[in-house]
């Protein structure tokens, strides 16, 4: 009976839902990319054809393009930045040392680049109509001083030339990475600056995150005929290309010269990577209506099994993500080997080695940020955080039903798997609680800043990432404690419908959240987002009055929530008290069969509040807050009292 009138609510809630879609304008823009590689020397040379549509009602006198590469060179701002960063001394390791705030993969190695190791791009020449613009450099930021504005809701044509160097491997992009591959080709190509709502988005690489324009890509890469290409799109000439591309069938031609050119097509996407190297082996699948392409250095039987099994579980959690998540719309996705661990681009990820964690949640980010594209430097947690949140249900998912199931895992490590499964359900009650775990280590530290913070100007990496990873997905998990799971989920699916391909921010997030659910929930981004606030809720006194049990309940921390109490009688039986927070201006729906009582709202201003109970405090066992451990208390050794007997 619960479930049929949880389904009534949810329907009627969605059919008032759906029609408050927001008309925000958005830029558009088609890439035509070729480049020539020279694999000997590192570099390349290419051109770029662009059809850029200002839908925007500006008229606009400057272009911006990212030269990302910019960044691998001594002194540039990423270098100095994470040499800043790491003199912070976050505390002492276990040997002793002090523990400093570097991003390992980075630390003071750019500053040790030769010149034959840095990376460069250098913009030659770009024409609007044969024209020469004016072009002002500013490391990793192009401006283009336009000889002739570009009028409202207009449609230009632009030529560009460049060249670069690519980078030995530092942070995601580069050559021969610690695995041996050798091109790591992200953030490769001169790539235009988002321009929205809030104007241009111009923010210096310094390894942090990323915004883009959505379009469509036609690239076409020459390279030597002995490296085998994996990346972002459809390739267009398989047939002719061969490495495992091709058509059931087809005989591929042999090549007649020291190059090919491979030529591959995106549509609808807001960035483009590739990797290449000789030694790469090609596995693929189709499933649902997708390719799944696995391309990796070939090694040991255990490496091959490892990265073949990436195949399996990605075929067993896709009707999982799209179930909960939203439907994938691209005809392909392509794990590949490269980078410095993981990174996730349109249709593609990077991976150092075939983790499923990093699997699952670098394609997670296919929802999160190339789906949905969040402005990751203004919503980091928007994009880290719901991935994580994602990342982790996938887990549990594929644990729970897959995992031992696998042809690719061997009869020991299936064993420790569901044994180490069998203990985290019973020791975590939580599928998030690495989360939580890591925003309350964040919270206990001196270096939390709000989520709002821009992602780059963070004082810390450690408070960054915490934020980002582990408090953006306690959001999420929080807000199920808030709504209720069931509603969350149907928040994810109905937010999906809304704003796929359209770039929301954390308001349009939230009022997807209060139409979906009926409450009002700005108070919740105020809080989780805008401030570092805590939560901390007490059992206090107990008393009998007039025959009825009176519980005071604390609030300790700054933080208000709607508050769960459960009851244990001595009998065995259990209800559960729900005080819902005023500012909800209602409360969620029943979650489960145990016997519920809705109280009083308790009004956000007042510190106590006074919970009364019909039966005999003598009947009491035990009086628990937020048995669900979905509130981030942080402080949860006052949330339970046991009644004396």
């Amino acid at each position: 009976m619960l479930n049929w009138i949880f389904r009534v609510v949810i329907c009627c809630l969605l059919c008032q839902s759906v029609v408050a879609q927001s008309d925000r304008w958005q830029q558009r823009i088609k890439y035509n990319i070729a480049v020539q590689v020279d694999v000997d020397a590192n570099q390349f040379s290419g051109t770029e054809v662009i059809e850029y549509i200002n839908n925007s009602p500006d008229t606009l006198d400057k272009l911006f393009f990212h030269l990302y590469w910019n960044a691998f060179q001594p002194n540039s701002s990423m270098d100095v930045r994470s040499q800043e960063l790491g003199k912070t001394v976050l505390g002492t390791s276990r040997n002793g040392e002090p523990r400093l705030d570097w991003d390992g993969r980075v630390r003071d190695r750019i500053s040790k680049l030769t010149e034959d190791q840095i990376g460069y791009q250098r913009v030659n020449s770009i024409k609007i109509n044969g024209v020469a613009q004016t072009l002002v450099n500013h490391e990793t930021i192009l401006e283009v001083r336009l000889s002739k504005p570009i009028l409202p809701r207009s449609k230009t044509n632009l030529e560009l030339a460049f060249q670069a160097q690519v980078p030995l491997q530092i942070r995601r992009s580069g050559r021969d990475n610690a695995e041996g591959v050798r091109f790591s080709m992200s953030q490769w190509y001169p790539k235009m600056v988002e321009y929205d709502y809030q104007g241009w988005n111009a923010n210096p690489y310094i390894a942090r995150e990323f915004y883009g324009v959505w379009g469509d890509y036609d690239v076409k890469i020459t390279i030597d005929k002995n490296y085998l290409i994996a990346g972002t799109g459809v390739l267009q000439n398989a047939n002719s290309i061969g490495f495992g591309y091709e058509d059931a069938g087809v005989k591929v031609p042999a090549a007649t010269g020291k190059t090919i050119t491979w030529n591959f097509k995106g549509e609808n996407i807001h960035d483009f990577v590739w990797a290449a190297d000789p030694n790469f082996k090609h596995l693929s699948k189709k499933t649902r209506g997708v390719t799944l392409h696995v391309v990796y250095k070939a090694g040991d039987k255990r490496t091959d099994s490892a990265w073949s099994n990436i195949l399996y579980a990605a075929e067993k959690v896709l009707p999982f993500i799209e179930s909960h998540y939203g439907k994938y719309p691209y005809p392909q996705y392509s794990f590949i080997q490269g980078g410095d661990g993981g990174m996730e681009y349109a249709m593609a990820t990077l991976l150092r080695g075939p983790g499923l964690g990093a699997v699952f949640h670098e394609w997670m980010h296919n929802w999160y940020q190339h789906l949905l594209g969040t402005n990751e430097s203004l919503f980091a947690w928007m994009d880290e955080g719901f991935t994580s949140f994602a990342e982790n249900e996938v887990t549990d998912y594929y644990n729970a039903n897959w995992a031992t199931q696998s042809p690719f895992v061997n009869a020991a490590t299936k064993a420790a798997n569901a044994a180490t499964y069998a203990k985290e359900k019973d020791d975590l009650p939580l599928k998030q609680a690495d989360s939580y775990a890591g925003y309350f280590n964040l919270a206990a530290s001196p270096y939390e800043e709000p989520l709002s913070t821009h992602a780059d100007h963070f004082n810390t990496n450690f408070g960054y990432s915490a934020a980002s990873y582990a408090k953006g997905a306690v959001f999420l998990a929080q807000l199920g404690y808030i709504v209720g799971d069931s509603v969350r989920n149907v928040i994810l699916h109905e937010y999906y419908n809304q704003w796929r391909f359209k770039h929301p921010n954390a308001n349009d997030f939230i009022r997807v959240a209060e139409k979906v659910s009926g409450l009002h929930l700005q108070w919740y981004k105020e809080y989780w987002v805008n401030s570092i606030k805590t939560i901390d809720y007490a059992v206090g006194n107990i008393e009998l009055v007039n025959n009825k049990t009176e519980i005071t309940l604390k609030r300790l921390g700054k933080m208000p929530m709607p508050v769960d109490v459960l009851i244990s009688y001595k009998d065995g039986s259990k209800e559960l008290y729900y005080v819902p927070l005023d500012l909800l201006f209602g409360y969620k729906l029943q979650e489960d069969n145990l016997p519920r009582v809705i109280a009083p709202e308790w009004k956000w201003t007042h510190p106590t509040y006074t919970l009364s109970i019909s039966r005999n405090l003598k009947d009491i066992k035990s009086i628990e807050i937020d048995p669900s451990f979905r509130l981030a208390d942080v402080k949860r050794e006052n949330n339970k009292l046991e009644v004396p007997r």
